[in-house]
């Protein structure tokens, strides 16, 4: 189904089919379930807090009545962390199907409402394109969610390659959303994983991605940085000093950083007037999305809508925050 320009669409938000909590019980290992001063029920990695849970998250119904409140029309929904990661890579195959076979389910039952970022077992390497080709070409879905680490090996790992080649060819759409740093000890007090550690992944991937080549060699793939990039536009201008004064940061590129950084796209999961500013001046409209990280309490929905609508930009600009941007690099729209 065609979407119009003029709706609004939200690129980073997260559902959980019912099952998935109890697969993440049942998976045992780094995650744990506790509760957090509040008497909410929270998962922790490693013993570091990085996920409260909220009733929305597993509730059509409920999704729907707030996005009517604050005038979203499309949520394009995705599986946050830690993903289909909680299992090795023996079972991530059947996480991932199940999981995209709901969001499927999902799709179908409100095809006006909701598309959908597939998830995909990595670590199993033909598995991984089997369910890609699956959840792109047969499933319809829109793109596909990676995590800024996947159990600690980087994205840029080789046993990654194939994946993202195919993912090139494909012209695929990828939102990129936090993993807690492999080392999660340091971000255990102060609700640290979320607020700092978080972004902290994220800018770690994406400098490391685009010192490696990985964003010069594969230019199709048509990232999404969640959280505005973490820390990604304010050091943009150090990367490239990086690049002029160190050797080994032009090993594998040969430009700036900031000429790949300029070319990914960026959410709006900030709701700060100051730095969705510095990023329009930084990367413009055209590289900006719309996002609320709605249900997760860091989210807004509320926010995501007004923040946008609150910039002294032009309103053409606006819409394209809101969907001109993100219907011109999701798959099969």
């Amino acid at each position: 189904m065609a979407i119009s320009t003029a709706v609004k669409l939200d690129l980073h938000t997260h559902y959980y089919p019912p099952p998935y909590f109890d697969l993440i019980r049942e998976g045992g290992g780094d995650f744990s379930f506790d509760r957090d001063p509040a008497g909410r029920t929270i998962i922790k990695y490693r013993g570091s807090r990085f996920f409260g849970i909220t009733p929305p998250m597993s509730d059509p119904a409920q999704r729907l009545e707030d996005m009517d409140r604050v005038g979203i029309d499309v949520e394009v929904v995705s599986l946050s962390t830690p993903n289909v990661f909680f299992v090795d890579e023996r079972r991530q195959p059947a996480v991932a199907r199940q999981i995209n076979d709901a969001y499927a389910e999902l799709v179908a039952t409100h095809p006006r409402r909701f598309k959908a970022f597939a998830s995909i077992p990595m670590d199993a390497p033909d598995a991984a394109l089997a369910e890609l080709h699956r959840a792109i070409g047969e499933l319809k879905l829109n793109g596909v969610i990676l995590l800024s680490n996947i159990r600690g090996r980087p994205l840029t790992a080789p046993a990654y390659r194939p994946f993202f080649e195919e993912a090139n060819r494909m012209k695929l759409c990828i939102l990129l959303h936090p993993m807690l740093p492999a080392n999660a000890e340091p971000f255990g007090e102060y609700v640290l994983g979320p607020l700092v550690g978080f972004p902290f992944d994220t800018t770690l991937a994406v400098a490391r991605m685009c010192f490696d080549g990985m964003l010069r060699d594969r230019p199709d793939i048509r990232w999404i940085v969640g959280h505005l990039g973490g820390a990604i536009p304010y050091l943009m201008e150090r990367l490239d000093n990086g690049f002029r004064d160190f050797a080994e940061c032009r090993a594998k590129i040969d430009a700036l950083p900031s000429t790949y950084l300029k070319k990914l796209y960026y959410d709006t999961v900030t709701f700060s007037p100051y730095t969705l500013s510095m990023a329009r001046d930084l990367v413009g409209t055209s590289h900006m999305v719309m996002g609320s990280d709605y249900p997760h309490l860091l989210g807004s929905i509320d926010r995501a809508v007004s923040s946008i609508e609150a910039l002294a930009i032009p309103d053409e600009e606006k819409q394209r925050i809101f969907s001109g941007t993100a219907l011109s690099i999701l798959n099969n729209v």
